[in-house]
């Protein structure tokens, strides 16, 4: 079972944004039939069947096995994937862009570039599988605890440089067999409080 699915369609989004479906998806990491669900969810097995359907139908689901139970043979299924995150593409023209953010420096224009990230690896993903190849990715994580805005900016600085001097070194437009690789470099501030801050969303700049 794949890591992660990441939904692209806004039909198969608004049909997987349900809550109950939310909670089957969950259930169904590991191969369960709707009557095991139901005991779990607390809910009629006729309920779940339904909800079974249209996420089988939307193809969030696949079918594992049959088995006897008694006089009657159940379906077992399980989702497609272990988490799932919608793309902005399912947002249409809405979804959030860096080309229409004017501000670099800005946190919108952050949130834009990854939500192209989420885009593109999407894209990515589905060519690897059907070619049947791995995708080719590099993530570098860490956490910098600056004294001051002062040195802030100067780590800033000195990062853009060197992503340039390595830009310079290694780009090379001419070899026949070279491919292009996005890298993006963000910085915010570290949530160091746990809270409960709601479902309310964020408006950014």
């Amino acid at each position: 079972m794949p890591q992660l699915e990441i939904v692209r369609d806004p039909a198969r989004a608004a049909a997987m944004m349900q809550p109950v479906r939310l909670r089957i998806l969950h259930e169904l990491r590991e191969p369960q039939s709707a009557s095991s669900i139901g005991r779990h969810i607390d809910l009629p097995r006729q309920q779940v069947n339904y909800h079974l359907r249209e996420l089988e139908k939307e193809g969030f689901l696949c079918f594992v096995e049959e088995r006897r139970k008694g006089n009657c043979v159940e379906r077992i299924v399980q989702a497609t994937a272990q988490s799932y995150l919608i793309s902005p593409e399912a947002l249409g023209e809405l979804g959030a862009t860096p080309e229409v953010q004017r501000d670099r420096f800005s946190a919108a224009y952050l949130v834009a570039a990854a939500a192209r990230i989420i885009r593109d690896l999407a894209v990515l993903g589905l060519r690897s599988r059907r070619a049947g190849q791995r995708l080719s990715t590099l993530t570098l994580e860490t956490e910098v605890r600056f004294r001051n805005a002062a040195d802030r900016h100067a780590f800033s600085e000195e990062l853009t440089t060197a992503l340039a001097r390595l830009t310079a070194r290694y780009h090379d437009s001419a070899s026949p067999e070279g491919r292009i690789f996005r890298f993006v470099a963000g910085a915010y501030p570290a949530i160091t409080k746990q809270q409960d801050d709601g479902p309310e969303g964020a408006q950014l700049d």
